[in-house]
């Protein structure tokens, strides 16, 4: 298995079409045919960028919109999801895989029904995997690791938005902070599907049919701010079918970040915080949160 892949493939994750959402994003807003996933939030002249950031692109996906390269650089510090560089740690990665896998008398023969197990154990042929090499993951690790295999075949890889500006600030002496630790993330992945892990899995199985086709035009219409495409496709799905999952994906965590980056209104320069675009949608989104409070909002 492929650590370094793996690793940041990760965060966050979910089934297979609202991993997607989660990575791809952008707020929908009034204007449809708007042209950036970047925008701004100003309150007295103080101002904090937002960027909704797709987790994994191909080499072909760059050179990123503009509107990064100007956030970035009227940008004195960047905030991500969580610490970037400390996921080639190896503790953090054998604390993750250690965390991400049944240490009990759980496997998946005991927790999937019959159909969830069979179903699996089809798809894992198809990859050459046998099933048995998987039998003491955690569902969320399953189906990571089944989309680590989908995506690489594509030709994606970890250097998407987050990992791109997360070395260029490295490289150019510029602070990085986090609005969660690696801790909560793993949380979330070793949670994900406890209770319905047959329907997890199953619901997952038949969104990765699409997976192909869906990050073509994730892709497209991110790259052109086709913000209401965007959500009608993926976060309005996940509400509509699984309420439990956007609350605790989405709106628990953009309601524990809220307070990390209202305080950052308080201090001196400019931030540009870059997180999963599903993050920014919505009336749950940061973006709405902000207005809600009286910030000033507008689209690079």
């Amino acid at each position: 298995m492929n650590l370094t892949f793996l690793d940041r493939f990760l965060f966050p994750v979910g089934p297979a079409r609202y991993f997607l959402g989660l990575m791809l994003m952008t707020l929908v807003s009034a204007n449809s045919f708007a042209d950036s996933s970047v925008w701004v939030a100003s309150s007295d002249g103080n101002k904090v960028y937002l960027g909704g950031t797709v987790h994994l692109l191909r080499e072909s996906d760059y050179p990123l919109p503009e509107e990064f390269e100007r956030a970035y650089d009227d940008s004195d510090r960047l905030f991500f999801e969580t610490d970037i560089s400390s996921m080639n740690d190896l503790a953090v990665q054998t604390r993750m895989l250690q965390q991400l896998m049944y240490t009990d008398s759980r496997t998946l023969t005991s927790v999937l029904s019959t159909e969830a197990y069979e179903a699996l154990s089809k798809h894992l042929d198809t990859v050459g995997m046998p099933i048995m090499m998987m039998e003491k993951f955690k569902p969320g690790l399953v189906v990571s690791t089944l989309q680590v295999i989908e995506f690489q075949k594509m030709g994606f890889t970890p250097l998407g938005v987050d990992a791109h500006f997360n070395n260029r600030a490295i490289g150019d002496a510029k602070p990085v902070g986090e609005l969660e630790s690696v801790q909560a993330q793993i949380d979330y992945i070793a949670n994900m599907g406890e209770g319905n892990e047959s329907e997890f899995i199953l619901l997952s199985l038949s969104d990765m049919k699409e997976i192909a086709t869906t990050m073509d035009d994730l892709i497209a219409a991110w790259r052109g701010g086709d913000n209401n495409m965007l959500a009608e496709l993926f976060v309005n799905d996940m509400k509509a079918e699984s309420e439990e999952l956007y609350n605790s994906l989405l709106v628990e965590r953009n309601r524990n970040w809220m307070p990390i980056i209202e305080q950052m209104f308080s201090q001196g320069g400019n931030e540009f915080v870059l997180v999963g675009a599903a993050h920014l949608v919505g009336e749950d989104g940061l973006l709405s949160m902000l207005r809600e409070k009286g910030y000033q909002i507008e689209q690079l």
